[in-house]
């Protein structure tokens, strides 16, 4: 998937001083916030935030049932039942199978404890966001709420790190204190640069997942899918092995300019800078049409992949989100237990 022209600059307020209607702002760094950097808050203070704000509110809307969240591969055998797509070809019973004329499947008791990994794209482009917030500051508070609810309840977590590679990676482990590391690593990590004529390479990260996650596990990744071509293979042979959630995030403005007059935007993966005029309703038209085109490869190359989607957007409420997800882990379960569509979906299919 070619790069995408995904950071615009704010244009000059018209009738400024010496500013002439039309004239585009010059680029310049984003504003650093007031005041020494030692006032900037620090992992715990972060921490401390989502749990008041986002964990305690999920703490009464999940009531309880996190098992929907993660669910394990135990090794005590429940049940058989018929095949399902989306089944784990290497838990069929060939005896059974061979004696019914029908593929059947093993169902094995749940371990409820296992590990998450977060497979966290932090290319260039993650740095973008229209508004108050980043996608890269989403992607961090993700993590740090979904990472709290897992630990908190026995479960272990890792992390691989790409930034123009797979840099850094944070082995699977449990408890508050490992939380508040990968936050801490994620806070305080500088911005990567763009390198011109490359791209975030996605597959590189999903392949090195493939070698360091050995168990199996549920993997979260997370980025906004703004990549070379190539990572769509990975990702399902990566689905064949561990229960894999795309957590993809979105900015409003990555889907439509709005009349901003002529102004300059750079292309945060490459480096590349264009000077363009959003007044023109064809230039925006096609932009438009560009990023549908796109939402719909996108959502395309991900259904292929047999991954279920989850979107995060810049601005967004984290409790909707993670409500969301666990909605998906109980459909999810449903299915994998033999329970298919609700009757009334069922006979209207």
């Amino acid at each position: 998937m070619t790069s995408w022209l995904s950071e615009l600059f704010s244009r000059k307020a018209r009738g400024a001083a010496g500013s002439a209607p039309g004239d585009a702002a010059p680029l310049r760094a984003p504003a650093s916030p007031a005041g020494p950097a030692a006032l900037a808050p620090s992992a715990e203070q972060i921490l401390r935030r989502l749990e008041w704000s986002v964990i305690r509110r999920l703490d009464g809307l999940l009531q309880g049932d996190y098992r929907t969240l993660m669910r394990g591969a135990g090794l005590d055998l429940a049940d058989l039942r018929e095949y399902q797509h989306h089944d784990d070809v290497r838990h069929i019973d060939w005896n059974v199978t061979a004696r019914l004329q029908q593929p059947h499947v093993r169902v094995f008791t749940e371990d409820r404890e296992m590990a998450a990994w977060f497979l966290l794209d932090l290319s260039p482009s993650m740095d973008f966001g229209s508004g108050a917030q980043r996608k890269r500051q989403l992607s961090t508070e993700f993590v740090a709420v979904l990472a709290r609810l897992l630990t908190r309840h026995g479960n272990r977590v890792g992390a691989l790190l790409y930034g123009t590679g797979v840099d850094a990676v944070i082995p699977a482990r449990g408890g508050r204190g490992h939380v508040l590391q990968l936050l801490h690593t994620l806070h305080t990590r500088p911005s990567t640069a763009a390198v011109d004529g490359a791209g975030t390479r996605l597959h590189e990260l999903l392949a090195s997942a493939a070698g360091v996650v050995r168990r199996r596990s549920t993997v979260f990744v997370v980025s906004d899918f703004i990549s070379a071509p190539g990572w769509e293979k990975p990702l399902a042979q990566l689905a064949m092995r561990h229960e894999v959630l795309a957590v993809r995030l979105v900015d409003p403005l990555e889907q439509a300019l709005p009349d901003l007059g002529l102004i300059p935007i750079r292309d945060l993966e490459t480096g590349e800078q264009l000077l363009v005029d959003t007044s023109n309703p064809g230039f925006r038209a096609r932009f438009a049409d560009l990023a549908t085109r796109r939402e719909a490869d996108l959502r395309a190359a991900l259904a292929r992949a047999s991954v279920d989607t989850l979107e995060l957007t810049t601005g967004g409420d984290l409790v909707d989100t993670v409500m969301r997800f666990a909605e998906l882990r109980r459909q999810r379960t449903r299915l994998s237990a033999g329970g298919g569509l609700p009757r009334h979906l069922r006979q209207a299919a």
